[in-house]
Formats: C-alpha cells, sequence, structure tokens
C-alpha cells in the first residue's frame, strides 16, 4: 500500500495523529488551530445541540456513516478528527485525488482484520469524496455496510449530484453552513490568543479584524490563513500589531467561493437571473461581477442573457434581444477582460427593462396542445395549390390575400378547428407590449368579422 495516499494515526488524532497538528508548532496555524473536541468547533450550533447525531456519534460511541457537505473552512476535516479522538477509534485517511479502488479496498480489508483480532475500530475519512468514481465510491459500501469502518467523507459539491444513491442512502448526512462574522471573529480571536496559537504575540486593530472578517467569507481555514501571513509581516517589520493596511498588503483580495461545475455554479447563476427578472440592477450586477471574479465562461452567462431577454421581457422590450445578442457577439468578438463591459451593459438594460413573460407562456402552451394531439387539419384555404391538382382539391378556394384589404388584415380563419378558440398570447399591460395589446385586439375583431364571432379575448 503506497503511504503517500495514506495517512493512518494509530493513536488519537488529538493526541498527535495525521490531523492533529496542534503539537507541532511548524504546522500552519489553521492546522494548530484545529478544534479537539466539539465545544471548540465554532459556526455550526445547528449540529451539536444535546441529542444531536453529531453528539450521538461521538459521546454515545455510534458507528455511523457520516456525509458532510459544505464549503471549504467549515469544520469537515475538523469534526471528522474529533470523531476519531474522542472515540478512540482508529484513523485512516485517504486521498481522493490520488487514490483507486485497490488502495480503498486494502484500507477496507485492514480495518475488518483489524476487528478480527480485537483490535480498535477505525474511522476511515475521505476528503472530497466527490472526486471518487462510481466505481471507487461502490468500493466504499462493503466497509459501510458491514461496519468494518465508520466512514467520514466529505464534500464541497452537492452530494444529491456527486455522490451515488447506495452510499447516499447509507450515511448519516450533515450540512455545514458558512461560518457566521461572529464566529469567524471567535476564531481570530481565540488564535490570537491561544498558546497553540499566536499566543498573545500580535495584536490586531478593529478595522483590521473587521477586513479579516469580511475577506474571510465565512471559512475558518482562510481567515487564519491570513492571519498567520499578516502576523508574518509584522514580526518582519518588527511590529507588534497588525492594521488594516498591513493586512490588505498581505492579502490580494478576497476568493471567490465559486466552483464552476458545482453549487454556486447553479446557485449564482439563479440569483443572478432571477435579480434581472426582479429588476433589481444592482443586485444582478453583483453576481455578475461574482461570475466574473471566478473565472465562468462569459459565453455561458451570455447565452443566459439571451434566453432572458424572451422569457422574461419579450415584447414588453422589443429591444432586450437584440440588446442580449449584441452583448453575446460582442464576447465573441473580444474577449475578457473588456467584454465584462459589453456584459455589464446588457445586465442593467435587461434588469431595468418592462417585464413580460407572455412570450414563453403562448410557445408552451402552444406546444402543449400540440403533445395533447390538438392538431386537426388545415383549413382547406390556407393549404398550398402550387402543385398540379391542388385547385382540384379546392386547395386555396376562398383565400383573402392581407395586402388587398386596406386595413391590412382581411376577415378570416387560420387555425385548425381543435384550436380554434385557443388564446396563446396574452400581452400585459407593461412597456411597449401594452401597445402590442391594443393592436391585437383590433386585429382579433377584423378577423371575426367573417364568422361574426365576438371580438372579446
Amino acid at each position: 500500500m503506497d503511504d503517500a495516499l495514506f495517512e493512518v494515526a494509530t493513536a488519537p488524532a488529538a493526541s498527535g495523529g495525521a490531523l492533529a497538528g496542534g503539537r507541532n508548532p511548524a504546522a500552519p496555524l489553521a492546522v494548530r488551530m484545529r478544534p479537539q473536541t466539539l465545544g471548540e468547533l465554532f459556526g455550526q450550533d445547528h449540529l451539536l445541540a444535546d441529542g444531536s447525531p453529531l453528539r450521538q456519534l461521538v459521546e454515545g460511541d455510534h458507528a455511523t456513516a457520516l456525509l458532510l457537505w459544505g464549503p471549504p473552512g467549515t469544520g469537515k476535516t475538523t469534526i471528522a478528527a474529533i470523531v476519531s479522538a474522542q472515540t478512540q477509534r482508529r484513523f485512516i485517511e485517504i486521498s481522493a485525488v490520488a487514490a483507486g479502488v485497490k488502495e480503498v479496498r486494502e484500507a477496507i480489508d485492514g480495518a475488518r482484520r483489524l476487528l478480527a483480532s480485537r483490535g480498535p475500530e477505525t474511522v476511515l475519512f475521505v476528503d472530497e469524496v466527490h472526486r471518487f468514481s462510481k466505481a471507487q465510491q461502490d468500493a466504499l459500501l462493503p466497509g459501510v455496510e458491514n461496519r468494518w469502518v465508520t466512514l467520514i467523507a466529505a464534500t464541497t459539491e452537492n452530494p444529491f449530484f456527486s455522490v451515488i444513491a447506495p452510499l447516499l442512502s447509507r450515511s448519516l448526512l450533515l450540512t455545514l453552513e458558512p461560518l457566521t462574522d461572529d464566529a469567524v471573529r471567535q476564531v481570530v480571536d481565540r488564535a490570537l490568543s491561544d498558546d497553540r496559537g499566536l499566543g498573545g504575540a500580535v495584536d490586531l486593530s478593529g478595522d483590521a479584524t473587521d477586513l479579516l472578517v469580511r475577506l474571510a467569507a465565512g471559512d475558518a481555514r482562510r481567515a487564519l490563513t491570513y492571519l498567520e501571513s499578516a502576523a508574518t509581516a509584522a514580526a518582519d517589520a518588527g511590529r507588534s500589531a497588525v492594521d488594516a493596511d498591513l493586512l490588505q498588503t498581505v492579502v490580494d483580495r478576497a476568493a471567490v467561493r465559486y466552483d464552476r461545475q458545482g453549487d454556486q455554479h447553479y446557485d449564482v447563476i439563479s440569483a443572478f437571473i432571477k435579480s434581472i427578472r426582479g429588476s433589481d440592477v444592482d443586485a444582478a450586477l453583483h453576481y455578475l461581477a461574482r461570475m466574473i471574479a471566478a473565472g465562468e465562461d462569459p459565453r455561458f452567462i451570455a447565452r443566459r442573457l439571451v434566453i432572458l431577454a424572451s422569457e422574461d421581457i419579450g415584447l414588453a422590450d422589443p429591444t432586450a434581444l437584440p440588446t442580449a445578442v449584441a452583448a453575446a457577439q460582442a464576447v465573441q468578438l473580444i474577449g475578457m477582460p473588456e467584454a465584462r463591459l459589453n456584459l455589464a451593459q446588457a445586465v442593467i438594460a435587461l434588469a431595468l427593462a418592462a417585464k413580460s413573460n407572455a412570450v414563453i407562456t403562448a410557445i408552451d402552451e402552444a406546444l402543449a396542445d400540440v403533445a395533447a394531439g390538438r392538431i386537426g387539419a388545415v383549413p382547406a384555404h390556407l393549404r398550398d395549390r402550387h402543385y398540379s391538382g391542388a385547385a382540384k382539391l379546392g386547395h386555396g378556394d376562398g383565400y383573402r390575400y392581407a395586402h388587398d384589404d386596406p386595413r391590412g388584415v382581411a376577415p378570416q380563419r387560420h387555425a385548425p378547428d381543435a384550436v380554434r378558440d385557443r388564446t396563446y398570447y396574452r400581452p400585459t399591460s407593461h412597456g411597449a407590449e401594452a401597445e402590442y395589446a391594443a393592436r391585437l385586439e383590433r386585429i382579433s375583431a377584423v378577423l371575426m368579422e367573417d364568422s361574426g364571432e365576438s371580438a372579446a379575448r
């Protein structure tokens, strides 16, 4: 078995095992400050209530497979270490990036043999389990089903998409949330004063603390990494305090939490579209900026704008679709970063445009009728008569040429009988669509003259 693929702690992790780091002064600050008990875990109060599944696992020593889902820096690895330490189990960590099916099976077989010889139970921690293939995840199932290992799998991606159903159904899913600002402050304050951390060697100004909390964006590991960099810079400069200017110097910018194949991709684009639909231009620009900063494909953004122009604006502002298409063409022609201006212009225009969903409602209702079999024959007067024999069949007889009528609309029926009374396009009174509504009413009155039907729609 390749030791590079595994980290094994035969002693509890909090006592100096693979994930502890607390006794190693050379370890990164984020590792040294890793909580060693549930009482030291900040920001996940919903998981720490008395009688919660996590407390039952740790304090009741129940063998339960855990699937931890949450963004980076929220405590997934920490929880795995705490379970191992406080339940006195052997700890094995597998690298989901490097390990294969062979290594997974070897780890489970080793745990099974240890149990058979009355040795300690094993916690098998798989970080980034979403990176495992289906075959690799399948290899975990025997160990979970037979309780040869207590599996703790961590993922930053939605497990309903990234974890196979058999493994998901056999695991207790715990969702970790980004840390609140107050929780991040607690993490920072403890690192400043604790002997495992900076031990009071450096002070952090109030402005610097506020900036650090904002830059951390709910990620405890990021907050401690930034703090350590700032403390090192202060020491190098012979300073005992970190202010906002020094912190800003060592931290280039806030890292944007965004995975182009994960939840953030879908959540941010969803919020982006809904902000434009809701005419909130500033929120729409915020989400656009997040996607641009995270490296989202600008062509994807442009395509969504083109769809939105017809789906949510339509004829309430007939310039919306040309604006979106022009932005998409500009993205192709110019590229980033300059095309951010074209995207921003389109976003502002679409967010401020009058809104109507009459277009998507119309086509979807028409498609639903066709799918339901409401088709019917094309009326004879509308049928093609350009081929030999069509006239003998009566095709085109009685057709009225619209341009011959001074109104530009000739009274006649166009729809087949099956949908003769159906109304698909129902214009709103928003923006330019109000003019279409008035025009539609006048056209309907003319079309129905021939049959004497009421023009009311």
